[in-house]
């Protein structure tokens, strides 16, 4: 299996939790979506392209930061309570709350991706896209830039673990990864989280939604991997991909 391994680092970055509100919380890596958001970006594609991602990384710390966050609810303004009126092409009047929140960073970000399109041909056209975006590459917010250490190209093989073995870096496990299924009952600690992948659109409404949802284990560095465990490597790097 033909696949581009993307080794990248951010300064900082925020992949924020979707349920996450009063403050916006982070993702330990970044979502399949941001990342295959990302790679469409940097490539330039006007159509979705399907692809399967591996992501596996880790961060220094998690610090706090202030933004301004916007309240309002459409057509209701009261001087009162509103600190900014705003009025549509209709001449209804909308108030906004403007207030300090804190959103969660993640600091001294670096990241080990893999890509597999499913359309093999497009290899060559990400990692060219890759090696020369189209513009600065960003990951999580558009303030978040993205500094890409090395892309390659690298063969995918499975194999089956003839000893147990150490994750060396954080990594997004699927569920349905045999390796999952296997060592869900070890002792190492996981978090299940429910990212999202792939969207769709309404054809009437024309609106995105979330139309492929990856459950994928999150496993911290120095989980371990037990032997006779089928698991796919690029000959250096474990690969999960979802």
């Amino acid at each position: 299996m033909k696949a581009i391994k993307l080794i990248a680092r951010q300064t900082l970055a925020s992949y924020r939790k979707p349920s996450s509100m009063q403050i916006k919380e982070s993702y330990p890596l970044p979502p399949y979506s941001t990342v295959i958001g990302m790679i469409h970006n940097a490539c330039g594609f006007l159509e979705y392209v399907d692809m399967n991602v591996s992501i596996q990384g880790s961060y220094n710390s998690k610090v706090n930061e202030l933004y301004t966050r916007y309240e309002f609810k459409p057509g209701f303004y009261d001087k009162t309570r509103h600190s900014i009126e705003v009025t549509s092409k209709e001449g209804k009047s909308t108030g906004l709350t403007a207030g300090p929140a804190n959103v969660e960073l993640l600091t001294k970000v670096e990241l080990i991706i893999h890509i597999v399109p499913k359309q093999e041909e497009k290899i060559e056209e990400i990692y060219e896209g890759l090696k020369k975006p189209k513009e600065y590459l960003s990951l999580g917010r558009r303030e978040d830039l993205l500094v890409i250490e090395k892309v390659e190209k690298v063969d995918i093989e499975e194999t089956i673990l003839d000893k147990d073995c150490k994750l060396e870096q954080d990594a997004y496990v699927p569920l349905d990864c045999i390796n999952a299924q296997e060592n869900e009952d070890s002792d190492d600690i996981s978090t299940i989280y429910k990212l999202n992948k792939k969207y769709g659109i309404h054809l009437k409404t024309n609106i995105r939604f979330w139309e492929e949802q990856i459950l994928a284990r999150y496993f911290s560095k120095e989980s371990t991997i037990y032997k006779r465990t089928r698991i796919k490597t690029d000959g250096k790097d474990f690969v999960f991909l979802a």
